[in-house]
This record gives C-alpha cells, sequence and structure tokens, in this order.
C-alpha cells in the first residue's frame, strides 16, 4: 500500500492543488482538502477510513463537552471517555495480537489468535484527537464548532499517516483561516521534494544495504558486518521518517498550514538527553505534556516518571517486547545522564559528546531492529565477538571501502549543511538571483531524480507507517 500511496499521491497532487487554488473561500478549500485527505487514505486502507471518521465524532463530541465544562468534575468526565474510547480501539487494534500471544506463553491459556491488522496511522491521529480533548478541558483550546473543521484536522493527508504530530492548537486558527502566498507555496513544494529526496535517494538505498546484512543468517556474519548493517539502518530510518516529515510539513506550508518541525540534526546531538529533544519532537512534546507533567514531572518522583513514560514510547513504536526493551534502554542512559553524565560530558570536546551520543543510538537500534528475541541476542552475540564468522582486516577494509562514498553522503547529510552553504553564499556575496536560480535548479534535478527511483526500485515503505 505504502510505494502506491506515494505513486498515487504524486498523481493525485496536481489535482488536488489545482482544484484548491481554484475554489476561492477557505470553506470550499476545507472541503477539497477533506476529500483529498478521505480519498488518500481510502486508496490504501478503504475500511479503516471508517474508523477514523468514529475516532473524529468521539472526540468532537467529548473535546466540545469537556471545553464546555473546563476543569469540572464533569469536564473531566468527557476526558475519561475520550480515553477510554480512543485508547480502547488503539490497544484492540495494535496490542489485541501482543496481549493474546503473551497469555498463550502461559500453560493455562489457548485463545486464537484474532489475526487484527493495525490500521495505518491510527497511532498517530489518535494521540492528535486525545490532544483536543484534553486541551479543550484544560482551556487551552477553543471549542471547535463546525464537525468538518476538526475533521479536516483529524484527516489531513499530509501528515496524517506518519506524523508529525500535529495538535488542534497548533492549527486551530488555520483551520478558519490562512494566507496563502507564492512564497510559502515554493518553500512548501522545496521542502516537499527535499524530504522526497531524502527518501527515495538515501534511505531507500541504506535500507536495501542493511538487509543485505541483517536479514540473513546472523551467525555467519563478521562482527563489522553486523555493525555496519546496524549502521546503515541507523541512518535509513533517520532519513525515513525526517523524509516523511520534511513532505508532510512541506505540503502543508504549500495549502497554507504551518505544522511543527519533528526533527531537528538529532545525529550532533551533544547527550541522549539532548537527543530526544531532536528526534520525533511532536512525540517528545505529546508525552512530555500529557503523560510526564501530569506523573509529577521533576518535582515527584523523577525517576519512575522516566521509566513510565519511555516504556509507553517503547510500545507506542510497536507491539513487541524489542521495542519495551528499546523504550526501558533509553530510560536507562537518560537516568544516568541526570543523576551525574551531563556534568561530566559538559567537559568534553563537542566532537567526543556527538560520537558519544551515535554510538549510544546506534547500538540501541539493534532492539527496535530485530523483533524476534533470538534473533537480537544473536545479533549481540556477534556484535561483541563471541559468535559468528570471522573476517581478515583486508576484507573488513574492502567491505567499508566499497560502501565509504554512501555514508560519506548520509553523515554530510546529517548535519546542518544548509546552513554552512547559505553563510558561504552571503560571504562571497553571489548575488540573490544566481542563488534562486541554482537552488531551483537543484530541487528540479532532485525531484527528477527521485521520480525515476519511485518507478525503477522495487515497494520499499516509509518505516513509521506500521506505527
Amino acid at each position: 500500500m505504502v510505494f502506491s500511496s506515494l505513486v498515487f499521491l504524486l498523481r493525485f497532487l496536481p489535482i488536488t492543488l489545482l482544484l484548491y487554488f481554484i475554489v476561492p473561500a477557505t470553506k470550499a478549500k476545507n472541503a477539497v482538502l477533506i476529500a483529498a485527505s478521505l480519498l488518500f487514505y481510502a486508496w490504501g486502507e478503504p475500511v479503516w477510513v471508517i474508523l477514523l471518521i468514529i475516532s473524529s465524532v468521539v472526540d468532537y463530541i467529548c473535546g466540545g463537552l469537556a471545553g464546555r465544562h473546563s476543569n469540572t468534575p464533569k469536564g473531566k468526565l468527557f476526558v475519561v471517555i475520550s480515553l477510554v474510547l480512543n485508547l480502547g480501539l488503539l490497544g484492540f487494534f495494535k496490542y489485541g495480537g501482543f496481549v493474546v500471544n503473551n497469555l498463550n506463553a502461559l500453560p493455562w491459556f489457548n485463545i486464537p489468535d484474532p489475526g487484527i491488522s493495525l490500521p495505518i496511522g491510527i497511532s498517530f491521529y489518535t494521540m492528535q484527537t486525545i490532544s483536543y480533548t484534553i486541551d479543550a478541558y484544560r482551556g487551552k483550546a477553543k471549542v471547535q464548532k463546525s464537525f468538518f473543521r476538526f475533521l479536516l484536522f483529524v484527516s489531513m493527508f499530509p501528515q496524517l499517516v506518519a506524523g508529525p504530530i500535529v495538535r488542534y492548537t497548533d492549527i486551530e486558527d488555520q483551520l478558519e483561516e490562512r494566507s496563502i502566498t507564492i512564497q510559502g507555496i515554493y518553500e512548501g513544494i522545496t521542502r516537499f521534494v527535499v524530504g522526497l529526496a531524502k527518501k527515495t535517494l538515501v534511505a531507500n538505498y541504506a535500507g536495501s544495504v542493511a538487509v543485505k546484512f541483517l536479514d540473513g543468517e546472523l551467525l555467519s556474519m563478521s562482527a563489522p558486518e553486523v555493525w555496519f548493517g546496524l549502521l546503515c539502518f541507523t541512518f535509513q530510518i533517520y532519513f525515513d521518517f525526517s523524509g516523511y516529515s520534511d513532505m508532510a510539513i512541506g505540503l502543508g506550508k504549500t495549502f497554507g498550514f504551518t505544522f511543527p518541525e519533528n526533527f531537528n540534526y538529532p545525529y550532533t546531538a551533544q547527550s541522549i538527553t539532548d537527543f530526544w529533544r531532536r528526534w520525533h519532537m511532536t512525540l517528545g512534546s505529546f508525552f512530555r505534556d500529557y503523560v510526564y507533567i501530569p506523573l509529577g514531572g521533576n518535582r515527584r518522583l523523577q525517576m519512575r516518571n522516566i521509566f513510565i513514560v519511555w516504556m509507553l514510547t517503547g510500545l507506542w513504536h510497536g507491539a513487541s517486547w524489542n521495542f519495551v526493551i528499546w523504550g526501558l534502554y533509553f530510560a536507562v542512559i537518560l537516568v544516568i545522564e541526570k543523576v551525574f553524565l551531563l556534568k561530566v560530558l559538559e567537559k568534553m570536546p563537542k566532537i567526543l559528546r556527538a560520537l558519544y551520543s551515535f554510538a549510544l543510538v546506534l547500538f540501541g537500534f539493534n532492539f527496535f531492529y530485530f523483533e524476534d528475541f533470538g534473533r537480537n541476542v544473536d545479533a549481540l552475540k556477534v556484535m561483541f565477538g563471541t559468535a559468528g564468522a570471522s573476517i581478515g582486516a583486508a576484507d573488513a577494509l574492502r567491505m567499508v571501502v566499497s560502501y565509504l562514498p554512501f555514508i560519506a553522503v548520509c553523515i554530510i547529510c546529517s548535519l546542518p549543511v544548509k546552513r554552512f552553504i547559505l553563510n558561504r553564499l552571503e560571504r562571497l556575496r553571489i548575488p540573490e538571483g544566481v542563488r534562486a536560480a541554482a537552488a531551483a535548479l537543484c530541487i528540479a534535478i532532485a525531484f527528477i531524480m527521485s521520480a525515476a527511483s519511485i518507478v525503477s526500485n522495487s515497494y520499499n515503505p516509509f518505516i513509521y507507517f506500521r506505527f
């Protein structure tokens, strides 16, 4: 579905843009976006579009009533109803099979596996609708009187299936009135193409290399091969997810919406604490504001709160124990950093801090990649030399050198090179018109190369679509 949806997106986007700019009033533009969004979702999930609409109806009603009775017991009741219904649906579809399989591991259970398919994007739009109800109850969001404007907020296709997680308060005013400018359209298209290139030209290739090293018989691999496979996966997941976020933010800007940023060069982070301020920022801020702070935040039982949040963060990424381990792995590091390590890191050079952070993230993705616990253990054994094939220094060197140009591209693209280039161009006093023409040419070439890659390559899904 994902590959065909990307092709479908590129095909129907020009028609959507044309209709969107032809109709004059904001209400008509909203109608175009709602129709396009439901069509886009139904292209791959024709049945589950009903679930999306049901979730929208639930929180339109609950949020409205919670907002009218904000900060009262009656308003809290509607928040509870919203949480029970939304988290109940999410739990049933996402975690039903996981619970059944774990119960069946006990000797006195033999429950048939329900075999439920996961509706795409349910983790994202569930969090968005819940945020509206809670913020309305807290008095931070205005009650939305129009169901269709609320449905647009929930279903907007640019960010519907993989984020960024857009809260109602981020765009509540833009749902009613927004300005669309030529500059905004140009910036939006540019951002979209950058994201498309990240996905098709970098993430896809990194993923194909990672599969070669990580999807075979691990015990026949050598330590350098498994480490290198994880390195490729580390770049794949970044360019895959940040690429989709760029595409979503770019399309939003083209339609006159401003979505929150989701990534801020996370592989330049100076600590794991800093990393999680830069990676999937909308998810981090959601758990901070709706879980961590209500639990007591830094004021009460901070360490407990960190472990709860990171266990939930792991489970949010998937109904599997490997994701729980992945979340708790980062919880342990974050606690250690808060207790003493951050003070130690502050005394180290920036490059060493960045390498420390990247190395821990790289190792952590071992728990993320292998959902099968047995393969996870095999990978760890090979990585630390207690199992696996031996490999000569010459063979290891040839392997690394053969992919060195690509890894160099990944490293460069993970750094804020845009800022560096723009600063250099300003110092060289190159005319703005020349710079704009060069940028437009680069964007055109990137789009042509991305389109060619989509046509020629096999199915390669966005990683975060499965969450």
